[in-house]
């Protein structure tokens, strides 16, 4: 049955569509806001994914490039893999939603976001995280929601909900916020270094209008949603547990209160298999033998209860640190000589290593998206190989994992950069994860800041990053423990690992992942207060007593930049015609060379002689001759009436013989030779362009 179901988002109308589109779908509904458009449909598998242990949700938003009328760029002229962008909000739909499935269900869950219609004012990305818990609440699919979600900006001090394209362009803070009905479910922003009540006060005015979405889904749901179907559950087998708690505990807690990770695995590894053998000789071989997954399942629940309850309980972390405390921290600048900056960041047994590289602004990358942003000066890119955790992996390029932690350390960078008009240079910079044993994002922040300043990039203020984590009484999300600097096992057990970057002056970037329905402002609030002590912490202690301010100059390796302004109308007097003339500076001189539209010229070169030579090219291209104007040019021609002079600026000018001298001269030849540089003076230029020039009361051989 067609249903449109209508309500108002930021005083703008939202609408829900249903029973017209994707029939075989479990769910489907066309969201419009504005002139944005989202088809979202949500299928389930009729039958679990045997041999896993985990839930296999998977979210698809996809980027159609007809919604803003664009060919695709390719050579195939189709849509290829998703871009970051799009990699990015599936990334951000599913965070959300993932926490309110059953904990026992292993069916396959696919979401996908299609992207119809893009209105620049009316978010695609709210659409779609909106439409994602519209439609699984309206299908049979087993699932918890709603959830809601909304941007949050700040323009000129003022918090704005889903900001138009305009307002963007002006906002400190680029906020996206998802929740259910009572709390916080999912935090990603990026923001100009704001304070952390601002922050709060954003994000709680996010939640003011999430709350209504919330409501206006779950009376669809009432009115049209469907039964949930029933499935087979993967619950682990009470008596197995109940006998692992009983006999192992005690060992369990043991084993894994280690600081070394590879100490603390090996103990888990070597108890786990004393396990297996009890469970095959109180349960029988048959059992053991049949229910490997089931054992394996119930091992780590209860390593999980151990992990859980020492901290929630006995305020007891496995490496035995205080619940606020961070793990020993060092870093170092300046490790490879050939690069233009790099840096070695070590939190533990988290080590990352980043290096900055500099460009020309146009090895800027381009972006084919339904995005306005055409393309990003700035970009960090963040490798997570498998022998940074120990395994013997084949590399198989970027995961979704990788382009979103990337994306994360990218946005807390950005605020601190220098304008293009500062420092015209694209900046590149690569963390590669050397050993991981948690908060390798948050590491990468901190080692790029380092490979920055060592790069001699001007930037602002240094940024560094932290995470939090929480282990909370299941009943009552009130009561819990919230610890500082979480690593692998802690993130891997607990509830929330809530990762802000920033600078002394406040936060450039949240990401924040949970396993619990949602969290509450005072959550929130706390977090933010320890990773802004533990980030000033990180800064003041180890990072800029490292290096405490950009290097004066940049690399050696580097290329070297001058720049210079011309009229937008010379632009193709420095082209040339197919290129030629710049084509003919580039191979004089050995610089690049890059024009931007609005007339702003860039010289790269290694070698300054040779890029002012490029420069004095250029000039002498776009200058304008004008009458009264002095120059400096070459003789190119000689006829019987007088000289031809190259003045500059594609121009020629005629010397007459009686302009020559002070005196009479019978001959031109007695005076002047092709390829002599004169001194002349613009006397006249005729209706029809003409330069005429004289020599007379000037020195004929000055270069002044």
């Amino acid at each position: 049955m067609f249903k449109i179901y209508e309500t108002e988002l930021a005083g703008r109308k939202l609408s829900v569509e249903t029973g017209k589109m994707a029939g075989l779908a479990n769910g489907s509904v066309l969201v419009r806001y504005g002139e944005t458009c989202v088809l979202v449909n949500v299928t389930a598998s009729k039958e679990p994914k045997e041999g896993i242990d985990f839930f296999p949700l998977s979210v698809d938003y996809e980027e159609k490039l007809y919604s803003v009328g664009k060919i695709p760029g390719s050579f195939q002229k189709r849509e290829g893999k998703p871009s970051d962008k799009a990699i990015l909000v599936s990334r951000a739909i599913d965070r959300p939603l993932r926490p309110l499935f059953p904990k026992d269900f292993r069916n396959d869950v696919v979401v996908v976001a299609t992207v119809l219609s893009v209105d620049y004012d009316n978010s695609p990305e709210v659409a779609a995280m909106i439409g994602a818990s519209a439609a699984l609440s309206i299908s049979d699919i087993p699932f918890g929601g709603p959830t809601a979600a909304v941007n949050v900006g700040i323009v000129e001090g003022q918090i704005v909900i889903n900001p138009t394209e305009s307002e963007k362009e002006k906002s400190d803070l680029n906020l996206t916020v998802a929740g259910t009905d009572d709390k916080i479910a999912m935090i990603e922003a990026g923001a100009n270094e704001i304070p952390d009540e601002l922050m709060l006060e954003a994000i709680k005015r996010g939640h003011e209008e999430i709350k209504k979405i919330c409501k206006f889904i779950t009376n669809m749901k009432e009115e049209i949603g469907k039964p949930k179907f029933e499935y087979k559950s993967f619950e682990v087998d009470h008596d197995l547990l109940e006998y692992l708690e009983k006999t192992f505990t005690e060992e369990m807690k043991q084993a894994v209160q280690e600081v070394d990770k590879d100490t603390r695995d090996n103990n888990v590894s070597e108890l786990s298999d004393k396990i297996v053998a009890a469970v095959a000789e109180k349960y029988g071989e048959e059992y053991a033998e049949e229910n490997t997954q089931g054992i394996g399942e119930a091992i780590y629940k209860l390593e999980k209860k151990c992990v859980r309850e020492m901290i929630y309980v006995e305020h007891k972390r496995v490496d035995g640190r205080a619940l606020d405390e961070i793990r020993p921290l060092s870093c170092e600048v300046g490790l490879l000589p050939r690069v233009h900056g790099s840096a070695l960041f070590t939190r533990g047994q988290t080590q990352v290593l980043s290096v900055a590289t500099l460009g020309m602004t146009s090895e800027e990358q381009e972006l084919d998206g339904i995005d306005t942003e055409t393309s990003k000066r700035y970009m960090h890119h963040y490798n997570f190989p498998s022998y940074s955790v120990g395994e013997a992996r084949p590399s198989r390029g970027p995961g979704r994992r990788e382009v979103g932690h990337g994306a994360l350390a990218e946005k807390a960078l950005v605020p601190v950069l220098p304008s293009k008009e500062e420092f015209p240079y694209a900046i590149r910079v690569v963390s590669e994860v050397l050993s991981s044993n948690g908060s390798t994002s948050q590491a990468s922040i901190c080692g790029s800041t380092l490979a920055l300043m060592d790069a001699g990039v001007p930037i602002k203020r240094p940024v560094a990053g932290i995470s939090t984590g929480l282990v909370s009484n299941p009943d009552d999300i009130d009561d819990y423990v919230m610890l500082t600097d979480i690593q692998g096992l802690e993130d891997f057990f607990g509830d929330m690992d809530f990762k802000v970057g920033g600078t002394e002056k406040g936060i450039t970037a949240i990401q924040v992942d949970i396993k619990v329905e949602g969290l509450t402002y005072k959550i929130i609030e706390e977090a933010f207060a320890r990773t802004k002590k533990a980030r000033q912490y990180i800064l003041d202690e180890i990072m800029l007593k490292q290096i405490d301010k950009p290097r004066e100059e940049i690399s050696k390796y580097a290329p070297k930049i001058i720049t210079t302004k011309i009229k937008t109308d010379k632009i193709k007097d420095v082209i040339g015609t197919g290129g030629k003339t710049i084509n003919k500076i580039i191979e004089e001189t050995g610089v690049k060379i890059d024009i931007e539209e609005d007339g702003q010229v860039f010289i790269y070169s290694a070698d300054s002689e040779q890029a002012n030579k490029a420069l004095e090219i250029i000039e002498d291209i776009v200058r304008e001759i004008e009458v009264g104007g002095i120059y400096y040019g070459t003789v190119t021609k000689i006829m019987a009436f007088g000289a031809f002079v190259d003045v500059g600026c594609g121009k020629e000018g005629l010397l007459h013989i009686s302009k020559i001298s002070n005196e009479r001269i019978k001959n031109v030849e007695d005076v002047l030779k092709i390829g002599d540089k004169v001194t002349v003076k613009v006397y006249e230029i005729d209706e029809q362009g003409r330069v005429n020039l004289t020599m007379k009361d000037l020195a004929e051989t000055s270069e002044e």
